[in-house]
């Protein structure tokens, strides 16, 4: 696959000893322009890159080679890991997100991304359970690649997972097994659930607003329809599927 090689960043070291690349994490640049997030990219006082960058006509840049560690992801967690950065690819995609116009992605964006993410996951066999958004290993300071993702776009591809509606008895069956375990609460269920799936829950564990911060995450990536922070009967639903792939993967 040629990319372009043009603009190359500063900002990346060593992969730590014996990490392998298992995760991709997909961001948005919260800049206008093409040239602001480039430059930004590859300035080394900024600290920060990404192993590729699309642009908003779908054009990829190589900013970083991926056997280095691109420092895209920052503090992040995710099943039990902390160093994101030494075991994923980051992607970049040029979208002013919250922050300005909270624009949609084009769609040649989102086909260029797919191909990428083609490539990357046939050269380094990624699991489609392990493409993930910068919200959901960060999920109380980073809120992208944002509601307007096309995640949908992506599981049509079979490139990631997205839940399936759960069967009612297997649903039984989970609450069952939580009765068993005594934990009673649908809130601290659904924070056993989502750190049996991969996610921090130790602040949402602590205060109302950072679990709040933890469901929104939630559902930006898996129930967009609804992305309140409120734990809602569809996302507890959607959660428990999870859990039970989870499990039985």
């Amino acid at each position: 696959m040629k990319f372009i090689s043009i603009y190359k960043s500063p900002n990346y070291n060593f992969r730590k000893k014996k990490a392998h690349i298992k995760y991709i994490i997909i961001h948005y640049t919260a800049m206008q322009t093409d040239l602001e997030a480039l430059t930004h990219l590859c300035d080394k006082k900024n600290k920060v890159s990404s192993h590729f960058f699309i642009n908003k006509v779908g054009k990829i840049y190589k900013l970083v080679d991926p056997k280095f560690r691109a420092w895209h992801a920052g503090i992040s967690f995710w099943k039990g890991e902390k160093d994101i950065n030494s075991n994923s690819i980051g992607i970049e995609i040029s979208n002013s997100g919250y922050h300005l116009d909270f624009e949609k992605y084009d769609f040649g964006q989102i086909t260029s991304l797919i191909n990428l993410l083609l490539y990357l996951k046939k050269k380094y066999n990624i699991d489609k359970n392990d493409i993930l958004g910068h919200s959901d290993i960060a999920p109380y300071r980073k809120i992208d690649p944002g509601e307007k993702f096309p995640w949908y776009r992506l599981e049509k591809k079979k490139i990631i997972y997205l839940p399936k509606k759960i069967k009612v008895q297997t649903s039984i069956e989970i609450d069952q097994y939580f009765k068993l375990i005594k934990i009673k609460s649908r809130k601290s269920r659904s924070l056993y659930m989502l750190n049996q799936i991969g996610y921090d829950t130790s602040s949402a564990k602590q205060n109302n607003k950072s679990y709040k911060n933890l469901i929104k995450a939630y559902q930006m990536h898996y129930n967009n329809e609804c992305i309140s922070g409120k734990l809602d009967i569809k996302t507890y639903e959607i959660i428990k599927s999870h859990f039970n792939q989870t499990l039985t993967n």
